[in-house]
């Protein structure tokens, strides 16, 4: 148990001698602080940054790079795609479900275009080549894909589809070293460098620091094992990350996800909540979650998904990301593949496929009623699942589930099972509450003074479904309003 005491702020009439101070202190370098940190900087402001590890980037640097943009980019449009500010809140507002945030999905939607020339301008480049395939990122340095489902079932019969995962140019990647995540934060790193942003590493927040107004003025920091304090003249932008590490408030509020974080580092202790719970802001969508499924895309979308009752419950060739959502929360984490042979050669063979995914079948089986029986599925229910989904599939329909015919084949024999309970893993997607210019707010909606946030340690455009490149959108969005409000405060 995590001594509450430990994150209550200080009275700043207790400290006698600040270690240090700036006119804007961001605890945090990955995406949400790199970006406060440009726009307070060319907001005028003195900027300190205070950044735990010994180096910069933070989960942002780790992930495959996907950035939520939409509304007509540029890159949309220079290969071919029509879309809208409108069409794409249309999309988010169905995927996210009925706890979306619609103001702060509009004001996102409204602002897309212009974050993307922003993150250009800050020397972020994108390849204008699309990649169509089923997959969890691009194979390549390609620069757009579908990353939310938007071209799959429910919502391609929403809203008319429009790729908007935005993926950084790089070449030789390496997904979860260096990959499209590295390729976002290291212009703009170099861009804060350029403005004079400062940098302490190795420096950890511990606590607040306010006066006796009320106002947030500076935070409590320890550097190799020393308590130093950090003056904030004009705000504290909290860029901390998520509670994906933190067992207690993973138990507390996001329990589906306990032993299973992932797209997250250790970091991500949820630090930047505990210490603004402990002036008094208001948290959010605390058991949202991001879910990953580790299955290839490009095997499910040739199979059938099922359940644990031997039915399908979702259209296989959506956004993998979907699929973990509804495996681990509407099927308890109950998920078999059954793919015949010939689907199963024609997935490993594509260049999506990677050797992780690349694991041996479960049971196989010449009928599907020998399969249901060594799976120990009830008796007849994985027959009619097979025989319902290949006798639409031989006139290209799924009236079930809505799969795009081009990916409808009637199962086969030789066929197998993979056994898929427990594949998912995630992270939060809950925190702070804040307005649209990164203002943490109080239980009563009012702004804390000089306290801001932006990134995962707040609740963003996703509090229920998701799109790839949604946290590392919003982080950055919202990133900069926060480092612009508190420079101009």
């Amino acid at each position: 148990m995590v001594d509450a005491k430990d994150v209550e702020p200080t009275p700043a009439s207790e400290v006698s001698d600040w270690t240090d101070g700036a006119d804007v202190v961001i605890a945090g370098y990955g995406i949400a602080g790199v970006c406060a940190a440009i726009e307070a900087a060319r907001a005028g402001a003195d900027v300190l940054l205070l950044e735990r590890t010994g180096g910069w980037g933070g989960a942002a640097a780790l992930a495959g790079g996907f950035v939520y943009l939409g509304g007509g980019t540029p890159l949309q449009r220079a290969l071919g795609f029509d879309d809208s500010p409108e069409n794409m809140e249309a999309f988010l507002l169905a995927a996210v479900g009925p706890t979306a945030d619609h103001a702060r999905i509009a004001d996102y939607c409204k602002g897309s275009i212009d974050h993307y020339q922003w993150l250009v301008d800050c020397g972020v480049r994108f390849k204008e080549e699309f990649w169509g395939e089923p997959g969890w990122e691009p194979p390549h340095d390609e620069g757009l894909m579908y990353s939310g489902g938007e071209n799959a079932a429910p919502f391609n019969t929403i809203v008319a589809p429009a790729p908007r995962g935005h993926v950084p140019q790089m070449q030789n990647k390496r997904t979860g070293q260096r990959g499209g995540g590295y390729m976002l934060m290291k212009p703009l790193v170099e861009t804060a460098e350029k403005l004079g942003v400062r940098v302490e590493y190795d420096t950890r927040i511990q606590r607040l620091i306010r006066d006796d107004t009320g106002w947030v003025v500076g935070v409590v920091a320890r550097r190799y094992g020393e308590e130093v304090t950090i003056r904030a003249h004009r705000g504290v932008v909290l860029a901390t990350g998520s509670f994906a590490y933190n067992e207690e408030m993973v138990a507390t509020h996001a329990p589906r996800l306990i032993g299973r974080p992932a797209a997250a580092i250790e970091e991500h202790d949820g630090i930047g909540i505990r210490v603004a719970q402990a002036v008094g802001a208001q948290v959010e969508a605390m058991d949202a979650t991001e879910v990953a499924f580790f299955g290839d895309p490009q095997m499910l979308a040739r199979g059938i998904m099922v359940n644990g009752r031997g039915e399908r419950y979702i259209a296989e060739d959506t956004y993998p990301g979907r699929i973990g959502q509804a495996t681990l929360i509407e099927q308890d984490n109950q998920a078999y593949l059954i793919i015949d042979d010939e689907g199963n050669e024609a997935a490993r063979e594509t260049e999506t496929a990677t050797p992780f995914f690349r694991t041996q079948p479960t049971w196989v089986a010449e009928t599907v009623a020998e399969l249901e029986n060594e799976m120990g599925l009830p008796e007849s229910a994985l027959q009619q699942t097979v025989s319902f989904y290949n006798e639409h599939a031989r006139n290209g329909e799924d009236p079930l589930l809505g799969k795009k015919p081009e990916w409808l084949k009637p199962i086969g024999s030789p066929v197998a099972a993979f056994d898929m309970r427990g594949f998912t893993a995630g992270f939060p997607l809950g925190g702070l509450r804040t307005d649209l210019f990164g203002r943490v707010l109080d239980i009563a909606d009012k702004p804390i003074h000089g306290l801001y946030a932006a990134g995962r340690c707040t609740a963003g455009i996703c509090t229920g479904g998701y799109a790839s490149g949604a946290s590392l959108g919003d982080s950055s969005f919202y990133g900069r309003r926060a480092g612009r409000a508190a420079a101009l405060s």
